[in-house]
């Protein structure tokens, strides 16, 4: 049902394990712009626009949060990767975990950056459709104005400012209205989380004020087989906000994935 999403697939085939990027809430896939550049030189890194953001369509608009993880499983299905590293950030992380808990013997690891696990609280639920009521009226530039220096830290440079500002004003205010209902009303992946039997990589800004460190904690905490990454310098973006430090955690955790994976058939004779 899926492949209109927009998309970049880069990198070649390789032994390696194909990367899956999910960006968060309210952006797009140029979110992963480092690792885009980075990853492809060493194996196949696929990142889409979901539903409702960037160059993906609004319509049909998502109405239950699970759809994002069936339309990242049709992409793949329709670019053949059977089996991938799923990486996400926010809104992005808890995607991951709902692809998890739809197709977990497709995946071997999760990167779980700047989330947490939770079902919204009666408030929350509350909050979230205010402001979906808010971008409807007022479309998103009042929002991206007053959340910038929170989506990366205050101290963040003016080139990080500008691209995180630019992709929150793009978004289309139907696509992000829609979503933040369907992610309202999201499942607990609590129990979910000590059944993960892949290993996963926890990332946090150290100055995130969204999803604390406290919340990365707990995270790592619930999780079986773990590392836990607090990255100094960087608020609820670290992947473009410290790069180079992101990227050593992910490049770091890909090969101890790879490690694990069964080699491949010799050639029959």
């Amino acid at each position: 049902m899926a492949p209109f999403l927009a998309y970049e697939d880069k990198g070649p085939d390789t032994h390696r394990v194909p990367l899956v990027l999910v960006h968060g809430h309210p952006f797009d896939r140029t979110m992963w712009a480092p690792q885009l550049e980075r990853f492809p030189d060493t194996r196949r890194v696929v990142a889409p626009d979901l539903r409702g953001y960037g160059a993906s369509p609004t319509t049909p608009a998502v109405t239950d949060f699970s759809a994002f993880a069936r339309d990242i499983e049709a992409l793949l299905d329709e670019l053949e990767v059977e089996s991938f590293v799923l990486a996400g950030l926010s809104m992005g992380g808890q995607i991951v975990m709902d692809c998890y808990r739809l197709f977990p013997e497709r995946v071997r690891g999760l990167v779980l950056a700047d989330t947490f696990p939770a079902a919204e609280t009666p408030e929350g639920v509350r909050t979230r459709d205010a402001m979906a009521d808010r971008l409807l009226a007022e479309g998103m530039r009042g929002y991206a104005d007053e959340v910038l220096e929170r989506m990366v830290a205050p101290y963040a440079s003016a080139e990080v400012k500008a691209h995180v500002h630019g992709m929150m004003t793009a978004t289309a205010p139907e696509g992000a209205a829609a979503a933040l209902r369907a992610r309202a009303r999201r499942p607990d992946y609590t129990a979910l989380l000590p059944r993960v039997s892949v290993p996963a990589l926890v990332v946090v800004g150290a100055d995130d004020t969204f999803t604390p460190v406290s919340d990365a904690l707990d995270l790592h905490a619930a999780l079986p087989d773990a590392e836990l990454h607090i990255v100094d310098g960087a608020a609820h973006m670290p992947n473009l906000e410290r790069p180079q430090v992101f990227d050593a955690a992910l490049e770091e955790f890909l090969a101890r994935v790879d490690a694990r994976q069964p080699s491949p058939a010799p050639p029959r004779p």
